[in-house]
């Protein structure tokens, strides 16, 4: 089982029971499904966006921003790793009486497919997916399904200097990992002063950032926040 599974289908399995409609209520924030972390900034871009453009969300969750969206006359395709977060994510949309293509997809190990998108949308996602590998596995995803002038839109937590990591977790200021204690070798493990850890989250400074998208491929055009970042990056192509 790969280092980001456990803990994400735990947690939208504890979602599901509690009645809950997306992630940030799992740590007792007040956001409600309509009115989601990255909405601002998803209608502050919404200009640049070409009017019911094809959208790819990976890493989906419960689905708002891939509601948000179809409610506007966008086509969206959403995927998410965990079972749990897809089977939620569609009956929100029913409720909502928006169309959104889910299905359950591991980022990490896309398909080859030829399906381009005006839009590829990531809500939060990209912070745990941990490993260079990994990382670049989904950024070359997303370059190889941008259409030329298509728009990746990425928000993801980012290095904060008053963010504090308790006994069972270890940050790497050299590479922007923090790893998470484990008991024993597991799959992605690596050991650390005698101790086994798990990547768990990956917070990188802004330039890093930056600098690991323009490496995949990608030409950030705008990019907002501190110790959360929102994205905006075209292929280098695009808008010459």
């Amino acid at each position: 089982m790969r280092y980001y599974f456990a803990e994400h289908q735990a947690a939208y399995r504890r979602l599901g029971r509690g009645g809950m409609t997306q992630w940030n209520e799992l740590f007792g924030e007040s956001w409600t499904f309509d009115d989601f972390p990255n909405r601002a900034f998803l209608e502050s871009v919404l200009d640049r966006l070409p009017a019911s453009g094809e959208v790819l969300e990976y890493g989906c969750g419960t689905g708002p921003a891939a509601c948000f969206l179809a409610a506007r006359g966008f086509r969206v395709d959403a995927v998410d790793l965990i079972p749990e977060a897809i089977a939620l994510a569609r009956r929100f949309a029913r409720q909502r009486g928006v169309s959104v293509n889910f299905s359950v997809q591991d980022m990490c190990a896309m398909p080859a497919g030829s399906k381009q998108y005006d839009v590829i949308l990531d809500s939060y996602c990209l912070q745990s997916i941990v490993t260079d590998p990994d990382r670049a596995s989904v950024l070359t995803a997303v370059r190889k399904r941008l259409k030329p002038n298509g728009h990746y839109i990425l928000s993801t937590a980012m290095y904060d200097p008053a963010r504090v990591y308790d006994d069972n977790f270890r940050y790497d200021a050299t590479t922007g990992i923090c790893y998470e204690r484990t008991t024993a070798p597991a799959d992605d493990a690596v050991q650390l002063d005698n101790t086994w850890y798990l990547p768990h989250r990956r917070h990188l400074r802004p330039d890093a950032l930056r600098a690991e998208l323009e490496r995949a491929g990608l030409r950030v055009i705008s990019q907002h926040g501190g110790n959360v970042i929102s994205v905006v990056a075209f292929p280098p192509e695009a808008h010459q």
